[in-house]
């Protein structure tokens, strides 16, 4: 009977950025969890190849490129969506990037791209999405965000601004949607083990320095993400919204 409490059998999940790194792993978390998922991102062939993963496991999946910065993308995407698969039970807004240069330097055009996807973008499809929830009295949308939504780095600033951003959004949406079956919560990693920050572990100074800040003294390996995701999906987290659940291996513990 515990076990049912994080079945997502009969479920239909929606990620963005879900074709590589962490939404790879979102996408793939959900899939085992028994969801039927709709990826959606950018790049058709990597669409098509997690698609293809997760109907390996035995799911429905379909891959749909989004723009999430474009309101009428966001809007085809999703109606694409809800002909293929009737219904969004879970939403998770995954889709970022990001840009790493000092304030007095930083490009005005970096600055309104980051800021356009990690925020703008999750209001737009939250916009998208969550009308069909509430109609059906229940749904759970998952905000992706970031311990730099809680602490500062150098040459973070539009990304830190984004995930601080990310986290007020999130309680903004659980507080209007509370009484109407929707739960709002967020995820904030630390940096994990993907090939999206390749370049940093290469970097033995940046490496050395993620490790001996984070009291467990490593990176997050990408199943250990998984977890959260399942239980913020599924019924086990009913009661819980408007949180931002760190998995950071102690980071924001300082």
């Amino acid at each position: 009977m515990t076990n049912d409490l994080f079945d997502l059998s009969g479920k239909t999940a929606v990620v963005t950025g879900g074709s590589r790194g962490l939404g790879e792993v979102c996408v793939m978390a959900l899939a085992k969890a028994g969801a039927d998922v709709a990826v959606c991102g950018r790049k058709i062939a990597d669409l098509e190849r997690v698609s293809g993963a997760v109907k390996a496991v035995g799911r429905k999946s379909g891959g749909f490129v989004m723009d999430v910065t474009v309101k009428a993308s966001v809007r085809d995407c999703v109606e694409k969506i809800l002909r293929k698969f009737e219904k969004i039970d879970i939403l998770v807004n995954n889709a970022g990037v990001n840009h790493r240069v000092p304030v007095l330097e930083y490009p005005e055009e970096a600055w309104d791209l980051v800021i356009a996807t990690n925020l703008k973008g999750y209001f737009l499809v939250a916009q998208a999405v969550v009308p069909q929830m509430i109609d059906r009295g229940y749904g759970k949308v998952i905000n992706m965000s970031s311990i730099l939504g809680a602490v500062a780095l150098p040459n973070q600033l539009a990304y830190a601004s984004s995930k601080g951003g990310v986290d007020q959004m999130t309680k903004v949406m659980a507080l209007e949607w509370a009484k109407k079956g929707v739960r709002v919560n967020a995820i904030g990693p630390t940096y994990f083990e993907t090939e999206l920050v390749a370049q940093l572990r290469n970097d033995p100074e940046r490496f050395h320095f993620i490790n001996e800040r984070t009291p467990m003294g490593r990176w997050g390996y990408p199943p250990e993400l998984e977890g959260i995701v399942i239980f913020l999906a599924s019924r086990a987290s009913d009661f819980i919204t408007g949180q931002t659940i760190y998995i950071d291996g102690g980071w924001t513990i300082w």
